[in-house]
């Protein structure tokens, strides 16, 4: 027997070598291999990654608090799943480069909270760099737009995944800060867009749902909700807003109201149009806070890419708008202001303002006029702590702004009204001093800078390079270029109600707001049970400068904001952009011809 053995184990097979001598090297080999992968394998576990103090004490705390940690599944992300590499010869590299931190630790260069946070971004764009050059491969082994359900996200997640697919854009190049502490708003403005520009390698066939999610989407009609409407007996508001009694304290049905005296109206007999059968949306209005255009395309929100390529607000953002309003109500949204000042995007809360409400809006027009119809149900006072009596316009308990616009406006097609919102505009972050305003040829700026737009400046700041403004409230066109502009139709036209005046509003942005008597619009409006209903009839066509002649084949941008409860300045709600239409079951507010 042994010498059978014998005979087997000194057989010659390769180069000479006997069998003997292979088996001995694979034993040692699978020995080797085997304690070396176990090794390999320790290094990958949680419990090792935060054995030192530089880890345990920082990114860990952070990580264990996001949903890479606990989440409704109990799927765990651990560090290895995202900072190792499967595939094996990625992975040797990856800990052969390890070794550089080990060394790091051992030269005690991130050994204090202190001087981790001073290297913190220059580990973040390591690791940023590895992840954009590879593709996210770590990202991409849990999450690919393959096994994604583009019916179960939000709207802004389906944008994005769906630009990323066909731009060749990747996962970190939105999710940076998902599990760690946030410091990209901390790299220069052309070092982030150099990073998260788009690679041609990446673009990706789209996945077999994806294709039909975008034909469902294509040939679905937009949302209208038609109703009989029941229009009831308008109780006119007075200009000091007077409003019925609550009903426990109703006068008898038989006792014949007080009139009152009316505040904008066009008929004695009230409606002058019969809403019953219009089709009728339901638009929710939040707060912004210092949102502004220059917020929208800058840095600080993800979906500036999006809307620089000509996607719409409404497209990411019309299912969450109450959600964005409550936290950005609260203070919990966060900007940044300047270089190293930051605040919530409302710095300065009013307890108890509701962050968003419901508007019900319908349209009809008589090949005249256009009619519109607005109703919300008012809300109860919330005293704003920094104004003396708690009103900041104690003689307008609600004011009601419509902007209409063409494509021809830049960003009006994607952003609506918010093209004329700036960060320095007054009561915005980058709000310039009087005094400079004064020097200035600005004609109505006497309470600060109003809403302007783009065409008007000849740069407008969006980076903030060295600590710039942010806008362009000081760089006006020539008065030659600026007529151009007008005389181009670059401009928005903007109609008013204000409750406390019996004469509404009629005017345009463009420079500035101008505001003129209400000369071709009329307004009809009251407050009944607690619920204001606001009617607007505007002509098609007008001769005055700054309105914009509506046809009825034609499709135009649509915005309204609501300042309720005396409000005034940015402390109002807002609409996103829609698309206005007449017998257009397509667009999103659409006027039928009545």
């Amino acid at each position: 027997m042994f010498t059978l053995y014998g005979k087997l184990l000194s057989r010659k097979i390769i180069m000479g070598t006997t069998v003997g001598v292979a088996l001995f090297f694979m034993i040692i080999g699978v020995i080797f291999w085997g304690g070396f992968n176990t090794a390999m394998e320790v290094t990958n576990t949680l419990d090792f990654c935060i054995s030192c103090h530089e880890m345990e004490e920082n990114v860990y705390q952070e990580y264990n608090k996001t949903i890479h940690y606990t989440n409704r599944a109990g799927v765990r992300a651990t560090c290895s799943d995202c900072h190792v590499p499967r595939p094996w010869v990625h992975k040797v590299v990856r800990k052969i480069q390890a070794s550089n931190e080990v060394l790091h630790k051992a030269l005690g260069t991130i050994d204090t909270p202190e001087k981790f946070d001073n290297k913190r971004l220059y580990m973040a764009q390591n690791v940023w760099r590895t992840m954009k050059e590879t593709d996210s491969r770590e990202c991409r082994n849990c999450h690919d737009f393959s096994t994604m359900d583009p019916e179960k996200q939000k709207g802004r997640a389906k944008k994005q995944h769906i630009n990323a697919m066909k731009e060749g854009n990747t996962c970190i190049d939105c999710h940076k800060g998902i599990a760690h502490k946030s410091v990209h708003d901390q790299m220069d403005e052309d070092e982030m867009e150099a990073l998260e520009a788009p690679n041609p390698d990446f673009i990706k066939p789209m996945p077999p749902q994806w294709v039909a999610y975008l034909e469902k989407k294509n040939t679905k009609k937009k949302p209208a909700v038609v109703e009989t409407v029941e229009v009831a007996e308008p109780v006119a508001v007075a200009p000091a807003v007077k409003e019925e009694a609550p009903a426990a304290q109703e006068k008898p049905a038989a006792a014949a109201p007080k009139a009152a005296t009316p505040a904008v109206t066009s008929s004695a007999g009230g409606s002058s149009v019969n809403w019953s059968g219009v089709p009728a949306r339901e638009v929710v209005l939040f707060y912004p806070g210092q949102s502004s255009i220059e917020w929208v395309l800058g840095r600080q929100h993800g979906g500036k890419r999006a809307v620089k390529s000509g996607d719409r607000c409404f497209d990411c953002h019309e299912e969450e708008l109450a959600d964005m309003g409550a936290k950005i109500v609260a203070g919990e949204k966060k900007m940044k202001v300047g270089k190293d000042k930051k605040h919530g995007m409302e710095p300065t809360v009013i307890p108890g303002k509701r962050g968003s409400f419901p508007v019900k809006v319908q349209s009809t027009h008589d090949g005249e006029n256009l009619h519109m119809r607005f109703e919300w149900a008012d809300s109860e006072h919330t005293p704003a702590p920094f104004v003396d009596g708690g009103k900041m316009d104690p003689d307008n308990k609600v004011k009601l702004a419509v902007m209409f616009a063409t494509d021809e406006v830049e960003y009006a097609d994607r952003a609506g009204c918010w093209g004329t919102c700036h960060a320095d505009i007054r009561s915005m972050p980058f709000e310039p001093e009087q005094s400079a305003v004064d020097a200035t040829s600005l004609k109505n700026a006497k309470d600060g800078v109003t809403k302007y737009l783009a065409e008007s400046r000849t740069k407008l700041e969006f980076k903030g390079r060295g600590g710039k403004s942010l806008g362009g409230w000081d760089k006006l066109k020539e008065e030659g270029e600026l007529k151009a502009e007008f005389d181009a139709g670059h401009y928005m036209d903007i109609v008013r109600y204000k409750a406390g005046e019996k004469v509404s509003e009629n005017g345009h942005v463009l420079t500035e707001r101008v505001a003129h008597d209400g000369q071709q619009v009329e307004f009809t409006a009251n407050l009944n049970g607690g619920t204001w209903t606001v009617e607007m009839t505007r002509k098609l066509k007008s001769d005055k400068p700054g309105d914009i002649n509506m046809d009825t084949g034609a499709v135009y941008n649509f915005g309204f904001a609501i300042h309720d409860d005396y409000t005034t300045a940015r402390y109002h709600h807002v609409s996103i952009g829609y698309k206005l239409g007449f017998d257009n079951a397509e667009a999103e507010i659409n006027a039928v011809k009545k």
